[in-house]
């Protein structure tokens, strides 16, 4: 006994890791690469956007779409979703997409990119096969990427290289990358569209706030004599001179005048119309993407976000998929029955109070069974194989008695074994 134990501790001696032990070596920082105090794959926002609402309402979309899940599926000859396909592309998806990111940050990525520029590129970064010169390969790893210049037949995109630790323009044909255009390109990223209007709004607003408090006094100096010979000009430039040594010079920015002279402030707030102009885009902008102040804050209920998923989220989730799916799959794969579909949980709006009502009619209806819908409230499944059967819980099978009158396959209806009270009275 005390043999094993004493193996087992210099086992654990010889294999034991700990982060902090050897964590210094002779090279030193120089061996890990190039790098950053911050994140270099993050694509960043164009100039105006950050500092504005509009980031706000793509941060909003970008989340939303994300937490749809996007999966590489079987479907049937209708079109329906079977199954998942347990391969490297829904790992990618739904796992991890790259070295940096998890599937669902690479999407969050990918849509606040198209959002802000109104097209981006989803290129496989490592495959097993080489994509340009066979179709049939597999995809180990996707990036996001910025498109910057474009051919016939090619693109040129600027994308984060993770074995540099750089930002690099590579190019690369069209066939091996999903290039995704934003759904709602007139209303995001056209030049006189209503979101680039309410950037350009809020930018001159930013401008104008900058202004007023950038800590001028802005006063008029009254003199109690006319100023219009040069002699009289240079008088009050150095009285004015003068006012401005005080206020600087002083610990508490304190002058005196003349009592002749009579001071005029004018540092009051910007009186102009482009508060109202900001509000009225903004209302635009909302109505056209289908966006509620009651999304943006939590508050919209039920009605609510199911207009906004399907006005919204599902025409940005339609054309990623739709997209990959041409791109990342063959055309014999797409003849087989694979698809890359997106999935959203509907129970994730629902009240705990419609809960029990919704359990009820679907299984009743059986849509669902009862191991199904415990994994949707969060329970663990129970190991009972009557939780997995899709059947009406409130009537009594055959086998238990008291059940009604079932037709069988050849559509004629048998009875149970118990009798009833006027077969009683018939005897």
């Amino acid at each position: 006994m005390n043999k094993r134990n004493e193996l087992s501790f210099r086992d654990r001696l010889a294999h034991a890791w700990n982060a902090f032990r050897g964590r210094d070596h002779p090279g030193g920082y120089y061996e890990y690469g190039n790098s950053s105090f911050t994140k270099p794959d993050r694509n960043r926002p164009r100039l105006g956007t950050e500092r504005s609402i509009v980031n706000a309402i793509y941060n909003r979309i970008a989340i939303d779409a994300a937490s749809c899940q996007i999966i590489h599926a079987r479907i049937d000859e209708n079109g329906r979703y079977k199954e998942i396909i347990k391969s490297k592309l829904h790992n990618a998806l739904t796992l991890s997409a790259n070295t940096d990111q998890t599937g669902r940050a690479l999407i969050q990525d990918a849509v606040m990119s198209m959002c802000d520029e109104g097209c981006v590129a989803l290129v496989p970064t490592e495959t097993n096969l080489d994509p340009i010169k066979t179709d049939s390969y597999e995809i180990e790893s996707i990036r996001v990427g910025k498109i910057v210049q474009w051919y016939p037949e090619h693109i040129r995109i600027n994308l984060y290289n993770e074995k540099t630790g750089n930002r690099e323009d590579i190019t690369l044909p069209k066939k091996v990358v999903a290039i995704v255009e934003n759904p709602f390109y007139a209303i995001m990223n056209e030049p006189n569209s209503v979101m680039k209007r309410l950037i350009h709004k809020m930018n001159l607003l930013d401008a104008a706030d900058d202004r007023s408090n950038s800590g001028k006094l802005d006063m008029i100096i009254q003199l109690p004599y006319v100023v219009k010979s040069q002699m009289r000009k240079d008088q009050a430039e150095k009285r004015r001179a003068e006012i401005e040594q005080q206020l600087t010079g002083s610990k508490y920015g304190i002058a005196y005048t003349d009592g002749t002279e009579r001071i005029t402030q004018l540092n009051r707030p910007l009186e102009n119309n482009l508060q109202a102009q900001i509000e009225y885009l903004t209302n635009q902008l909302y109505s056209q993407l289908g966006i509620t102040p009651e999304i943006l804050n939590g508050t919209a209920d039920e009605k609510t976000m199911l207009n906004y998923y399907s006005r919204t989220i599902e025409p940005i989730l339609s054309a990623f998929t739709d997209e990959m799916r041409r791109k990342f799959l063959t055309k014999t794969a797409r003849t087989q029955g694979q698809s890359i579909v997106f999935l959203r949980d509907p129970f994730k709006l629902v009240p705990i109070s419609s809960i029990a009502d919704i359990a009820d009619k679907f299984t009743r209806n059986a849509i669902l069974s009862s191991n199904e819908l415990r994994a949707i409230v969060g329970f663990k499944p129970v190991n009972n194989t009557q939780a997995d059967e899709l059947r009406n819980k409130n009537l009594n099978q055959p086998d238990g008695g008291g059940a009604p009158p079932i037709a069988d396959d050849s559509g004629e209806n048998f009875q149970n074994d118990m009798t009833t009270e006027e077969d009683e009275y018939a005897r």
